[in-house]
């Protein structure tokens, strides 16, 4: 319930046009991700968002919690819903739609990228 209503703020503000609304999960004695070396991560994609693409050395697995969309990984499109789970491999561009007011929680090696000094990240009109 803390973390809906987390993101419903979020919604409120201006949204990051390759994720819309996202929360990490981190942990509370110090400041890192959840685990030493896996972030987690809940977002909120509002009605008719589409997101500007996003590539990066981190792979995640996506678990589609509310609504309906599609996430295009490279060329291939990806319908989902509730309970429907994905995965982005490392590299790949991708970009989410939501068809209505979408949460998607995901997991990712990206605390371990971090704190080895190999995560990459390319956003919007950077992939080309």
């Amino acid at each position: 319930d803390r973390t809906r209503e987390a993101l419903a703020g979020l919604l409120r503000g201006p949204l990051d046009p390759c994720h819309g609304a996202k929360l990490e999960y981190i942990n509370p004695v110090d400041g890192g991700p959840v685990l030493p070396t896996m972030a987690a991560f809940m977002q909120i994609l509002p009605k008719g968002f589409r997101a500007l693409p996003f590539q990066t050395t981190a792979s995640f697995v996506y678990a589609a919690i509310e609504g309906h969309g599609r996430t295009v990984i490279g060329d291939k499109v990806f319908e989902w819903g509730p309970r429907d789970i994905f995965v982005v491999p490392s590299w790949y561009p991708h970009r989410h739609e939501a068809d209505e007011e979408a949460v998607l929680y995901s997991f990712s090696d990206r605390g371990v990228q971090v704190k080895l000094g190999l995560l990459r990240e390319r956003r919007g009109q950077e992939i080309n």
